[in-house]
């Protein structure tokens, strides 16, 4: 069958209300993205399978309060509804996930699990694990956001973390199970927030405060001097850098594909690109880096050029390839 596009707020509303006590699966998509169109055949044959799931498409870019709401900031993502709550989310073109999570969901009869599926689980758990932790110096667990912390616990350590000035990545556990019930057996830590310093677990609130009481949590974690040092070292990385949402065989927003087009129609020009929604440390540092607030962001032999306006303006202009080759 064929999925069934959302058209607007009002429909979006209606079908969450009229579907409440079904699993929704909704693909926040765009029409250029190749990796979406995939997706939507993947949609296509699980709904095929789990007839008792809802699933439909919502061009992203054509709904923005609705995508606001939901922080969506990239295609394609999977939000997963029930009782008209966001259940899971999956950000993203991961057919094998997505097909696990509806499994999961759906409280889907599956065949039994052999010993070497559940290892191939397990180990493909443990990568991600490993990829969202090393993805930057600090790494906190939490429920909800630093902006809005979603209980007492995470609330505390992030005002211990902004009083010492510290630049950390976050992720919301509510937003994935996966993560939220695969960290615990990782870390053999069964509570949450969770604090990792280069890739190592430091401990949960209880830990980060007896730090904090004895002065020497500052000396543990990584420093503003650090993340600067960082970035230095990626921007100058290569001659061209493109720091973007996705990358470029598979942009994740209608900018960064544009960005992506320009770029390419210059043969001579050899750029490297950074996925800045794999590191969010990164992604909130480089705009106060570079004093420049928004994606993609382009960098050559180490100087900010700009975003997509000023190199649209330099491609107009004839201008783009000196400007490109320094």
């Amino acid at each position: 069958m064929e999925l069934q596009e959302v058209k607007n707020n009002a429909e979006f509303d209606k079908i969450l209300a009229d579907y409440s006590s079904f699993l929704t699966v909704i693909h926040f998509h765009a029409s250029w993205a190749a990796q979406c169109t995939q997706m939507n055949d993947v949609m296509t044959e699980l709904a095929k399978d789990n007839t008792h799931v809802k699933f439909y498409k919502l061009e992203a870019e054509n709904l923005p309060e609705v995508s606001h709401k939901y922080e969506i900031s990239a295609v394609p993502t999977f939000l997963f509804f029930k009782n008209q709550k966001v259940v899971d989310r999956l950000d993203g073109a991961n057919a094998p996930s997505l097909t696990k999570k509806v499994q999961h969901h759906a409280n889907v009869i599956t065949p039994a699990v052999t010993s070497a599926n559940q290892q191939e689980t397990k180990k493909d758990i443990n990568t991600r694990l490993k990829n969202i932790i090393n993805g930057a110096p600090c790494v906190l667990f939490m429920k909800g956001s630093p902006q809005e912390p979603r209980c007492g616990f995470s609330r505390q350590m992030v005002e211990i973390l902004n009083a010492h000035g510290t630049k950390y990545s976050h992720f919301d556990i509510f937003t994935d199970n996966e993560v939220r019930q695969g960290l615990k057996v990782y870390s053999n830590w069964p509570t949450y927030p969770q604090l990792y310093v280069n890739g190592e677990l430091m401990g949960g609130l209880d830990i980060v405060k007896e730090l904090a009481a004895s002065g020497e949590l500052a000396s543990t974690l990584p420093s503003e001097n650090d993340l600067n040092k960082r970035l230095q070292s990626l921007i100058s990385s290569a001659p061209v850098m493109v720091f973007m949402k996705g990358n470029a065989e598979a942009p994740r927003c209608g900018f960064s594909k544009k960005m992506c087009e320009i770029l390419k129609k210059y043969p001579s020009v050899q750029f490297k690109s950074f996925d800045i929604l794999e590191d969010q440390e990164v992604r909130q540092g480089l705009k106060t880096f570079s004093n420049w607030p928004t994606y993609p962001q382009v960098y050559v032999n180490g100087e900010l050029i700009g975003g997509l306006d000023i190199i649209t303006e330099l491609d107009q202009g004839g201008e783009l390839e000196s400007a490109l080759n320094g």
